[in-house]
């Protein structure tokens, strides 16, 4: 089916709804079944001008349709509909959710007390709820009751609801950004760590060290080495350990001894061990291996 026209898609004031906003607050909260069960489940492509959403699913599934790309909601999740983005929905008829709509000076004055940086209401996107899933639910509950209610300090309640579930969405932003930081950053952690390993590798220092030396934890460097490297951080020490015994096995006349000696081994005997649990074969076996295989035939 191809995408509707600028021309054609609807400027809605509310979610679905041509009329003007009745009511004085900077905000509009109802259930996702309230208006879209009268649509079939279905609210067509449509714009708002002046309004941000935040479509909250807990149970149930959405199709969402933003500027002509589809994704499904399948778990719990809030799907934020900056002002101006063509947006349309299909819910499955088990649904259970809230929309909640913002007016753009509430938007701005959200923005400006988090700093305005992140604009995490200016952006399309869909963050799952997660281990939050009962905690959201909860938060746009109390808002969805307190916004039906006129009890006291209403307008208080509700910013401050508000203000709890926008801090929630400028977090997850935060976490996306940094996890899309986290390879360059563990690139840089490896380099540094590898530049370690070569400058120390013969005193033979411990995971411990390094770590230290690189700045972060053990389990931190493990998890980057075996992400970015495929071995542990105690493994590429073997290795670098190894190419060099077998450098100067192959390439020098040192004796077994000296090696060992050399690399920081406490005694030959557990060089030899080290280097057989390595390679299957003794130093000796393989400094012969090698001579005879470089020798002239």
């Amino acid at each position: 089916m191809a995408a509707p026209n600028s021309a054609s898609i609807p400027v809605f004031k509310l979610y679905g709804e041509q009329q003007d906003w009745l009511s004085p607050d900077l905000l509009h909260c109802e259930t996702i079944s309230l208006r879209s069960r009268v649509h079939d489940w279905e609210i067509r492509p449509h714009r708002h001008a002046d309004l941000c959403q935040l479509l909250y699913v807990h149970k149930g599934q959405a199709r969402v349709e933003v500027e002509g790309h589809y994704h499904e909601l399948t778990e719990s999740s809030i799907q934020v509909i900056p002002p101006l983005c063509v947006h349309g929905f299909q819910f499955s008829p088990n649904v259970e959710g809230f929309v909640l709509t913002l007016a753009a000076p509430l938007v701005t004055q959200l923005q400006t007390q988090l700093g305005g940086s992140l604009n995490a209401l200016q952006r399309v996107a869909s963050y799952p709820a997660g281990k939050d899933r009962h905690y959201l639910n909860s938060l746009f509950s109390a808002l969805h009751s307190e916004y039906v209610s006129a009890r006291p300090a209403r307008d208080m309640l509700l910013q401050s609801l508000i203000s709890v579930l926008l801090v929630w969405v400028t977090r997850q932003v935060i976490q996306r950004r940094e996890a899309q930081q986290v390879p360059q950053r563990g690139r840089d952690y490896l380099n540094l760590f590898n530049q370690q390993v070569e400058a120390l590798f013969q005193q033979q220092p411990s995971v411990e060290q390094l770590a230290h030396q690189v700045g972060i934890s053990v389990a931190h460097l493990n998890s980057i080495c075996r992400e970015l490297a495929g071995q542990s951080a105690l493994q590429i020490i073997h290795q670098r350990l190894l190419l060099e015994a077998k450098r100067h096995l192959i390439y020098t006349p040192m004796t077994i001894s000296e090696v060992a000696d050399r690399l920081g081994f406490a005694d030959p005997a557990y060089f030899a061990r080290f280097f057989r649990r390595l390679t299957g074969t003794s130093p000796s076996a393989y400094r012969t291996e090698r001579a005879d295989s470089l020798r002239p035939t």
